[in-house]
């Protein structure tokens, strides 16, 4: 099939973009960086009371304002205060959390994109620092996301419509096709591991909020809110050529990936590493990480250029989905392949984690054939 490329929306501007576009985004990312932050305080400090907004006519202070306050307090009560949230089980701590992983991926992602443009020695020390964070909060969720998605999967291939407990307490009968000793006891596996992983997701999130080097984070971005280390020629320079250049990183990435082979039904290579002792990732699974990456950067680029105004792209959305789909079933699928390898646990329950294995893997399978479709299509976007 052809190969189909990324086009530009149609409304993009016939002039040059300077560094002002670039400097608005990253102070507005900012901003909402340390708006989570102090979210986080509130909901710790009174986790029933509901999110205060600021008024509009604030928004042009927000950013000086937040600076000068959040630096100074949220940094230092962050760890507390999450903690004292995650107790609570506050849907608005999440909701923060979220926020704040949404901000910095953003905020980390330009910088990468945009760097001729900024101070060298500060972007350089500045990204590492926010993936590191946003990978600290982002490990408890996915820890819990990946249980949910394993014994989801275990009830549907024992042909049980739920969770058994949950089933027969909603219906007052048994769940039908309830699970297998086998299957009970490879949920029951996974549960204490995936457990056990979140919990010290959740306290390794809490040490990091509470430590200096998240302090040094926090007081970074919140100068960042207020002043944008752009380089001199940042004020003359045009935004498109970087942005085009995240495009075509992204473009040729997608054309190294094995389309063809992600069209068909089955794919044979995909089992050839299925019974290794080696725990290193799927050999075939980091390139399409890799295609996932760039085209969260390709979306950023998008945003600093375009605004919240510019049309969604469906099929990048579809495919982004698909992608997202990729990388969970090949987590979980690794997952269900360490708990096999625990030592002395029942044959029944290998054999079910081994079915549990194949099917994850399968779903890989079909997030790949989901992404070659969509991105095959031609670009449909949305006024």
């Amino acid at each position: 099939m052809a190969q189909q490329h990324l086009e530009p929306p149609t409304d993009s501007p016939a002039g040059p973009m300077s560094g002002d576009a670039l400097a608005g985004y990253l102070r507005a990312q900012a901003t909402e960086f340390l708006r989570s932050l102090r979210q986080h305080r509130e909901n710790g400090t009174d986790a029933g009371a509901s999110a205060r907004p600021k008024p509009r006519a604030e928004s042009r202070a927000v950013s000086r304002d937040v600076s000068r306050d959040v630096s100074r307090d949220v940094s230092r009560d962050v760890s507390r205060d999450v903690s004292r949230a995650g107790e609570n089980g506050s849907g608005e701590s999440v909701d923060a959390a979220r926020a704040l992983r949404r901000s910095a991926r953003r905020i980390s992602g330009t910088l990468h994109t945009f760097r001729p443009l900024l101070d060298a020695e500060w972007s350089e020390g500045m990204r590492p620092e926010l993936a590191w964070l946003s990978g600290t909060l982002a490990r408890e969720h996915a820890y819990a996301a990946r249980l949910e998605r394993l014994l989801g999967a275990l009830n549907r291939l024992s042909g049980a419509a739920g969770f058994p407990a949950q089933a027969a307490q909603n219906t007052g009968a048994p769940a039908k096709g309830s699970l297998t000793v086998g299957a009970a006891k490879a949920g029951a596996l996974l549960d204490r591991q995936l457990t056990l992983a979140r919990t010290r997701a959740h306290s390794a999130a809490l040490q990091a909020l509470g430590s200096s080097r998240f302090h040094a984070v926090a007081d970074s971005v919140a100068v960042l809110a207020s002043e944008v280390p752009l380089t001199p020629a940042a004020a003359t320079a045009d935004l498109r050529p970087l942005a085009a250049a995240a495009t075509d990183r992204l473009t040729d990435a997608v054309t190294a990936l094995p389309l063809v082979t992600a069209g068909h039904p089955y794919n044979a290579e995909a089992l050839v590493h299925g019974l290794s002792a080696d725990t290193a990732p799927h050999p075939q699974d980091a390139p399409w990480h890799q295609v996932r990456l760039l085209l969260r950067l390709h979306r950023y680029a998008c945003e600093v250029l375009y605004g919240e105004d510019a049309p969604i792209d469906v099929r990048l959305l579809r495919a982004g989905q698909a992608l997202n789909r990729h990388r969970d079933a090949a987590e979980a699928a690794a997952a269900a392949g360490s708990a096999a390898r625990t030592p002395r646990i029942a044959p029944a329950t290998a054999y079910a984690l081994g079915v549990l294995h194949a099917d994850q893997r399968h779903e890989v399978e079909a997030a790949r054939f989901a992404f070659q479709q969509n991105w095959q299509k031609e670009t449909v976007r949305t006024p």
